[in-house]
This record gives C-alpha cells, sequence and structure tokens, in this order.
C-alpha cells in the first residue's frame, strides 16, 4: 500500500477567493452570509445566503469560455487550477496515465438548467436551446474538462453522493493512489446552487433557515434556536498523490491521508437517522483503516449544517464512538461561516481540516450563543474564537440526501 499525501490546495468560497483568504477568514470567525444579490427574493421565505463576493468571471476566462460553463463549472476550474499552481505541477515531467482527475458535484449546472428552461417556456416552448446546455449541466463537466485541458488519461469521473460527494471523491482518489493505481489526482468539489428554484426547493422541504433579520448568524450549528442551514456556493481542491511521487518532485506536503469511511443511513431520503447510524460507521471504518483507535482524533470538522436533526445525529455519533475521551476532543463547523456548499462542502471542508492539522490552529464555530440542550456538556464545540491545539489526527466528516455517509482521518506529516 502506498502512503497517500496533499500537496496542493485551491478554495473559492464566501469568505476568500483563495486558499490564503478562506483560511484567514476561517480564523478570524467571519461570516459569508448576506442578502442574495442575483435575483429578487421578495417571493420567497429565505433572502439571504452564502455568494461568493465580487465574483467577476471575466477575471478568470474570456468570453467564449464564458459562454460555454456554468457557473459551477467555472468555480470549480477556479479552484483546482489553484491547487496545481500550489502544488508547483509540472505535468510535462509527470506519468499522464497515471494522473487523474475525481471531481464533484451534488447538482451540476443548476443555474443553466433552470435558464434554459424558463427560456424555452418564454419562447412559446419553441426548442432553442443553447448549443452547449448539456456540456454546462452535467456534474462531470469539471473533471472532463480538466482532464483534456492538460490532458490527463488516468482515472476521471465524478461522484455525486448529495453534500457527501467531494468527500467521496477524496476518499475515491486517496484509494486510487493506496491502490498503487494512480500517482497523483486532482480531486475536489464544486457548486453553485444559489437560484431561484433552488432556494424554492430548499424552502419548501423546510430545510433552509428563514432568519431574514439576523442573516450574518443564522447559521448556528448546535444553538437551540438553530432554523436550518444557509445555503452556500464555491469549491475546492485537493492535489494529492503518493508519498514517493511527491518526494520525488520535492513537493511541499500539507498532511497525510490514512483512512476513509464511507456507509448508508439506509433511513431516509432526506433526513439523517436520528441516533448517527451512517455517521458512526464512517467514522469508525475511518479511525480503523487509519489503524489508531478513536482517542488518537485531536480535531473534528463537524458536517454540522445547523438543522434540527442533522446537528443532534451527527453529535450522538460521535459521543458514541468517543465515549470517555470527550473532553479531549475538539470540534468545530465551518458552516457557520461559509454556509452549505452541498457537494463541494466535503472538499472546502477538507481544506480547513488539513490546514488546522498543518498549523495547530482550530478556526472557532461562530454564532452558537445557547447549546442544544442534548449536547452533552464534555464536547467542547470551538465557540467564538480559535484555539491553538498541537493536532496529530484530524478526521472531517461529510453526509448527504440519500443517506450518504463519509469520513477522513488525515495526519500530520511525519517522514
Amino acid at each position: 500500500m502506498k502512503r497517500v499525501v496533499i500537496t496542493g490546495l485551491g478554495a473559492l468560497t464566501p469568505i476568500g477567493s483563495n486558499t490564503s483568504e478562506y483560511w484567514n477568514g476561517l480564523l478570524n470567525g467571519q461570516s459569508g452570509a448576506n442578502k442574495i444579490t442575483r435575483f429578487d427574493t421578495t417571493k420567497f421565505k429565505t433572502n439571504f445566503a452564502c455568494e461568493l463576493k465580487k465574483y467577476d468571471p471575466t477575471s478568470y476566462f474570456d468570453k467564449k469560455e464564458i459562454r460555454r460553463l456554468d457557473r459551477f463549472n467555472q468555480y470549480g476550474l477556479i479552484a483546482a487550477e489553484q491547487a496545481i499552481n500550489d502544488a508547483g505541477l509540472n505535468f510535462n515531467k509527470l506519468n499522464t496515465d497515471r494522473t487523474g482527475v475525481i471531481f464533484s458535484s451534488g447538482i451540476g449546472g443548476f443555474e443553466t438548467f433552470e435558464k434554459e428552461t424558463l427560456s424555452y417556456a418564454e419562447n412559446d416552448y419553441t426548442p432553442q436551446f443553447n448549443p452547449f446546455f448539456i456540456p454546462k449541466i452535467i456534474a462531470n463537466g469539471i473533471a472532463g474538462q480538466l482532464s483534456i485541458k492538460y490532458k490527463l488519461r488516468g482515472v476521471n469521473y465524478t461522484p455525486v453522493t448529495a453534500c457527501a460527494s467531494s468527500t467521496n471523491g477524496l476518499i475515491q482518489a486517496f484509494n486510487y493512489i493506496k491502490w498503487d493505481k494512480a500517482d497523483l489526482i486532482i480531486t475536489g468539489g464544486a457548486e453553485a446552487p444559489i437560484t431561484e428554484s433552488s432556494i424554492g426547493g430548499f424552502n419548501t422541504m423546510r430545510a433552509l433557515s428563514t432568519d431574514n433579520s439576523n442573516f450574518k448568524t443564522a447559521s448556528c450549528p448546535f444553538d437551540t434556536d438553530r432554523d436550518g442551514f444557509v445555503l452556500g456556493e464555491g469549491a475546492g481542491a485537493l492535489v494529492i498523490e503518493s508519498l514517493e511521487n511527491a518526494l520525488k518532485r520535492d513537493a511541499t506536503i500539507y498532511a497525510e491521508i490514512v483512512g476513509g469511511g464511507e456507509s448508508s443511513d439506509a433511513h431516509h431520503i432526506v433526513a439523517t437517522h436520528p441516533e448517527g447510524e451512517g455517521a458512526l460507521l464512517a467514522m469508525s471504518k475511518a479511525i480503523e483503516e487509519a489503524k489508531i483507535t478513536p482517542s488518537h482524533i485531536d480535531y473534528i470538522n463537524a458536517h454540522a449544517t445547523s438543522t434540527g436533526l442533522g446537528d443532534l445525529s451527527e453529535i450522538k455519533a460521535i459521543e458514541r464512538l468517543f465515549k470517555k475521551d470527550l473532553d479531549q476532543l475538539q470540534i468545530s463547523a465551518s458552516k457557520s461561516m461559509i454556509g452549505h456548499l452541498l457537494g463541494a462542502a466535503g472538499a472546502v471542508e477538507a481544506i480547513a481540516t488539513c490546514l488546522s492539522l498543518n498549523n495547530n490552529l482550530i478556526p472557532p464555530t461562530i454564532n452558537t450563543r445557547t447549546i442544544d440542550d442534548q449536547i452533552p456538556s464534555p464536547i467542547n464545540l470551538t465557540l467564538k474564537t480559535k484555539i491553538q491545539k498541537k493536532i496529530t489526527y484530524a478526521l472531517s466528516n461529510s453526509f448527504g440526501f440519500g443517506g450518504h455517509c463519509s469520513a477522513v482521518v488525515m495526519k500530520k506529516y511525519n517522514r
């Protein structure tokens, strides 16, 4: 089995347009929530989200490219290029037959689908669709585009498991390299779901927060008054490779991936198991593969969406798994600042976990004022301010509609 390390990071988020800005925003407890600017929200129950700030596609793409790319494609390509540059990759010096892309999205080209369908209706149902309509909406578009752009002929596909998508993608990339089926893989996730139909759909499900008067603090995981998640957008990308490959090219190593766990709640299409059965199984599998015990985990970047059932389900699973070691464990929720990036959440939060491990710093959970009384007191949720803590092992959780559960264990790199 090959050892697998992280050598490149890229992030385009509601609190930063690159990895450095994103990390600083997390450490400073910055909220990415604001009023939606993209469309008129007057008729909607929710009128806020975590949009990218001052995003201008012409800063990254020419007009021809913009016409061919949905917003989610753009986000993913930008984050991937950042990660590639951060890793210092020279594809001319790599075996491109063993270099792959596993890049996810939970929804794909939601905005394009909505616009094209509305245009069809407004034009008396005359079929005059954009010739790039299908390539712009398919979730595997980013994986294919990156492969074509950089002539990468290794493994290339897109796991789609709702909000667990990019964590599942990271685990599969880890597996391919671990099993010596690839040398290097660009992995990650991108999502651009802040559209009328998306906000309307999630509102109908009663999944989104409707706290319009307090939108800056509406994403409040574990709080007794939480009323739903805040939708976010953006992308995260990671370059992962075999340790052998990384050392050969003298790469900077952020962390080592040592375990991945995947499972299903087998419970409900949108509701997590109330006792966290799937979450417990995924975390247990990841820790087992890492060849450690729960007591070795110093930090968990929780899925923690700020929903009533979801937060408690995850905490119950953590309580059952860590038992007497709860008081030694630090937990934080990135979504309190960036909102829920759906299929991109896992990648963006894996980056936060990786940087926490690398820097021995844990970003805070913001906005949480009164902790739900069903959460046991030994659990430390890192409220309000960042803390410094020696971290050797860290865990990142992601759970998605359909019962998909995934967890990744990272370790501080030690040659």
